[in-house]
């Protein structure tokens, strides 16, 4: 065997480990591919409807849970996760946060999405790690996912010892919170498993209270149709008109569930500019935002997440921002853009535009 390693022993994995370190991982874990006890949850989920308009959730049925058929000859799955709060985040930056949700003028961009891509960035680093492991060992089948296949990325990351499911549906570590990302790297190299995460969240129910929509309808069950994320990010057309409100100044993404959450205290600053803030986005008002002609959106979201749900749905959640900032602050400048903006839009947008400037 090249290198030398025992491809059941631990030498391997600790050297994935240093690899995966020097590539910006903060932690790496390996899950097996028995994941059958997942399934009546995940068929739960998709009977409810829970889904939404993400019909490719259930096109993929149990593939999800079932990595051999996703990507047949998997053995074993390499689950890494990646920090992602920005290198120069402050001390008190869950209140800054929590700021700027409380100011109606402000553009509030989940956390995630002010800087590059996360696809790019985890899938090129990911895909960087296999070419290691090849090294080592010789050829291997490998694929490498980042939030792009029907992977059930949570349930790995937890059976791989990265952290627990929280209330939220999301993975949380005691050292790390959940500002994090996760990717995975399927193998058809036999390494041994690491023990699981324990759950820590108790009787804790604060993300779930804090929730605007109320989207978290029990503990570890989220209905995406009412999820601003969703909302913002993967719904299409119009946005329900008594869920607007709700939305106040969140034009992509949210991040209440996390900010509530007390593990995020030593939620961890990446190591890498990949995800330092771009284009203002950490500061931004709604009227500068709104001022973006589609070239500028285009050049701006370059390389970043926001861009891929295109100018028309950015411009649809906006409105929702402004016509909520239009009926808090009664600013004649908020009314007077929304006028102005009128005549050129799409019939999706202009509907959210007569609806802002219906709220006062």
């Amino acid at each position: 065997m090249p290198g030398g390693h025992h491809l059941d022993g631990q030498p391997l994995v600790q050297q994935l480990r240093g690899w995966a370190r020097e590539l910006g991982f903060s932690q790496i874990g390996i899950a097996g591919i028995d994941l059958a006890t997942a399934e009546p949850g995940l068929q739960a989920w998709l009977a409810a409807g829970f889904h939404g308009g993400m019909s490719y959730m259930a096109a993929h049925g149990m593939k999800r849970s079932r990595p051999a058929e996703l990507v047949p000859g998997t053995v074993s799955v390499i689950s890494a996760r990646m920090d992602y709060l920005p290198r120069g985040a402050a001390e008190g930056w869950v209140a800054a946060e929590q700021a700027a949700l409380a100011d109606p003028g402000r553009a509030v961009v989940s956390v995630y999405a002010r800087g590059r891509d996360y696809h790019k960035v985890l899938r090129q680093r990911l895909q960087t790690l296999a070419e290691r492991l090849q090294q080592a060992v010789g050829p291997r089948g490998h694929r490498v996912f980042t939030d792009s296949a029907p992977v059930l990325e949570v349930e790995l990351a937890t059976r791989a010892g990265l952290g627990w499911r929280g209330k939220h549906t999301l993975a949380l570590a005691r050292d790390a919170g959940s500002m994090f990302f996760l990717g995975e790297l399927f193998v058809d190299l036999p390494l041994p498993a690491d023990p699981p995460a324990s759950a820590h969240c108790g009787r804790c129910s604060a993300c779930m209270d804090i929730c605007p929509t109320q989207a978290i309808v029990a503990p570890y069950r989220l209905d995406a149709r009412r999820c601003i994320s969703y909302l913002t990010i993967e719904h299409e057309g119009a946005i329900a008109p008594e869920l607007r409100p709700l939305i106040g100044n969140r034009i992509y993404g949210c991040d209440d569930c996390q900010l509530a959450c007390p593990w995020n205290r030593w939620a961890q600053r990446s190591p890498l500019a990949d995800f330092d803030e771009r284009a203002g986005l950490g500061q931004a008002t709604l009227l500068a935002l709104w001022a973006w002609s589609e070239a500028d959106f285009l050049r701006l979201t370059e390389g970043s997440a926001i861009r891929r749900i295109g100018y028309g749905r950015w411009r649809r959640n906006l409105a929702v921002a402004l016509g909520n900032a239009w009926r808090e602050t009664g600013d004649a400048a908020i009314a007077q853009a929304l006028h102005a903006a009128q005549a050129g839009a799409d019939d999706v947008v202009a509907e959210h535009i007569a609806w802002a400037l219906a709220q006062r």
